[in-house]
């Protein structure tokens, strides 16, 4: 893997994978995987009864919000030069000051290739060399195709729980770096 310098823009790189920041015109990627999320996701994280948020939106947020060219990098193939979704860091406000957290979204068309695993492992060595020593990340319950991910990177699940009757168990897991 291969890890930018650091103060430069995150470039980070796998044997089949470029992770770096978002491009304008990406912004129908965002939305795609904003249309596939499952129902039991929060409706603030899915489409709404008016469509919002439109690919308009998303390329706005991608110009504007940070998080999109330094936390959730987009996660491109290399051999098809297609985005296929987001992994990295952010800092959510969830936990310890200093310990962010690991995200990752990919499309469903190209789950179950370790696309996952692959682009986590090189946002964890990034994590490393930047200096942090702890990570987390949280994952419904439901969701065990991301919970099989995190367990195969090192993340353990801890007894922090956040119970929701209608959407389903927010889990909160760790991983020391």
């Amino acid at each position: 893997m291969t890890v930018g310098a650091p103060g430069s823009e995150v470039l980070l790189e796998t044997s089949r994978l470029l992770l770096r920041p978002w491009r304008v015109d990406e912004a129908v990627v965002q939305r795609e995987l904003w249309t596939e999320r499952d129902p039991r996701v929060p409706p603030h994280r899915r489409i709404d009864a008016d469509g919002h948020p439109t690919v308009a939106e998303l390329k706005d947020s991608i110009r504007t919000n940070k998080v999109w060219s330094t936390g959730l990098l987009a996660v491109e193939r290399k051999a098809p030069r297609d985005v296929i979704g987001y992994c990295g860091l952010v800092d959510s406000g969830r936990g310890s000051v200093g310990e962010p957290e690991l995200a990752f979204e990919l499309l469903r068309r190209i789950w179950r290739q370790g696309y996952a695993t692959e682009a986590s492992l090189a946002v964890l060595e990034w994590a490393r060399s930047s200096g942090y020593e702890r990570l987390w990340a949280t994952v419904w319950d439901w969701n065990t195709a991301s919970r099989r991910v995190l367990a195969k990177v090192g993340f353990t699940e801890t007894d922090r729980k956040e119970v929701d009757a209608v959407h389903g168990t927010t889990l909160f897991t760790t991983r020391r770096l």
